[in-house]
């Protein structure tokens, strides 16, 4: 079996600039914008409380198509109940949030946002979307402990509920690795990584790994695999020894002649599709991408474990995911926190919603249940999903900020410059640290 496409694909595009562009330069208006997040009333589970009336859902792609199509079942639960799943496109999603938020009104009373904007909306409008802690705070064990990390707050607030994540590993061709002699089991480290690189180019001609010039690349995924972002404690992490680790690696592979440069998320695709590349150290959601857009490369891929920055080191990381969060200014804010609870908390609707949309969940009893087990026939036979589920345990929290975005601007020109310029990676680094320290008016850690 086989996960469908996802909507992470869009990840890739940087189709939320503009919304980004707003949020750094947002004040703490609208409905609670800089006051104390309001808690829903009620009994903690979604039986005998207040579930009662009409709620609109926000969200987009085949994450819009499983709720409309479990929907149906929440409203046979609790008769008289209507929930109205809108898909608003990724594209407009958060202008949309952003400006509902600024202007106190126009939003639904369900939201999907994917869990690195939710500390960014946490840290502009503290008091913009309601406290589930009361009811959704006996939870908290039973979501990968990471993707819990992203929705909750200061003083213990909870502002969202994890849906799904997306656990990282590497993807392989294995006819590559094959042709050159490489044992994919042998790559415990980047440093293996990059030797095997080197074997693959000499024997079939094929790069290690795509990457988009304009784009921050594998850089955060690196950093996350060590247990960082670009803040810590509120300071500037950007030029810390892991960081440091990280892009010097990438400036390897490049000097390496490892990287096959192509723009965007179709470059990524059609690369990929045509063996430009011979790995893609992504999550989980780029399985849906292979079975739906490459077909004819049934059998040509397995996964494993993404190398360490050590042969003991942590083996994955996480790019994406998202959160479902009930805005303050919700009119039925009971019967919004009984529909989360209802498809998120539940093994079965998890496991449909991996299943059927691809959707890999944060629930961590659902990454328990035998459908991750089964073998999948486009890897060879390979239970995929298996070793996604056994890393998905060990993805390290981070810190994300409200002004990542402003990182994430600094980071791509620091990327840039190392990758296509040849700049020092430690010297690009304490020049990005100081760019963004006095753009945010922040201390560094380093």
């Amino acid at each position: 079996m086989s996960t469908r496409p996802t909507r992470r694909a869009v990840l890739a595009t940087g189709l939320a600039a503009t919304a980004s562009s707003l949020l750094s330069g947002c004040a703490m208006g609208g409905v609670g914008g800089g006051g104390r997040a309001p808690e829903i009333d009620g009994k903690a589970d979604d039986k005998g409380g207040k579930a009662g009336g009409r709620i609109t859902v926000w969200s987009w792609d085949v994450a819009a198509k499983a709720m409309k199509r479990l929907a149906g079942d929440f409203e046979k639960r609790h008769p008289g109940t209507t929930v109205d799943v809108v898909d608003i496109g990724y594209d407009n999603a958060y202008d949309k949030i952003t400006i509902g938020l600024r202007g106190g009104t126009g939003l639904a009373d369900v939201l999907t946002v994917e869990g690195d904007h939710m500390p960014r909306y946490i840290g502009n409008f503290p008091g913009g979307f309601y406290d589930l802690m009361s009811l959704g705070g006996r939870y908290g064990g039973d979501f990968e402990r990471a993707a819990w990390h992203t929705v909750t707050g200061p003083g213990g607030k909870l502002y969202a509920l994890p849906w799904d994540i997306g656990p990282c590993a590497l993807y392989y061709r294995t006819d590559h690795f094959r042709a050159a002699g490489v044992d994919p089991r042998s790559l415990l480290t980047w440093d293996d990584y990059v030797k095997a690189g080197i074997r693959i180019k000499k024997a079939t001609g094929h790069k290690l790994i795509i990457q988009d010039p304009t784009d921050p690349g594998i850089l955060p995924m690196l950093l996350q695999q060590q247990g960082q972002y670009y803040f810590e404690d509120g300071r500037v992490a950007v030029d810390t020894p892991a960081a440091v680790k990280a892009l010097t690696l990438m400036k390897t592979l490049s000097d390496e002649g490892l990287v096959a440069y192509e723009k965007g998320w179709d470059g990524l695709v059609t690369g990929t599709k045509e063996g430009k590349a011979a790995t893609t150290p992504t999550a989980a959601w780029w399985t849906g991408t292979l079975t739906s857009e490459m077909p004819e490369l049934k059998g040509r891929f397995e996964v494993v474990p993404l190398p360490g920055f050590t042969a003991d080191g942590i083996r994955t990381s996480n790019i994406g995911g998202s959160t479902f969060a009930v805005p303050a200014q919700s009119k039925n804010p009971r019967l919004a926190w009984a529909f989360i609870e209802f498809l998120l908390t539940g093994k079965n609707n998890q496991v449909s919603m991996l299943g059927r949309e691809g959707l890999f969940p944060a629930y961590l009893p659902a990454l328990d249940d035998p459908y991750l087990g089964e073998r999948q026939d486009y890897f060879g036979g390979q239970r995929t999903l298996d070793v996604f589920a056994r890393l998905a345990r060990n993805i390290p929290p981070v810190e994300y900020d409200k002004d990542d975005a402003k990182a994430t601007d600094i980071m791509i020109s620091a990327v840039t410059g190392v990758m296509l310029h040849g700049r020092d990676p430690r010297r690009a680094l304490g020049s990005a640290a100081g760019q963004l320290a006095r753009a945010t008016g922040r201390k560094r850690v380093a």
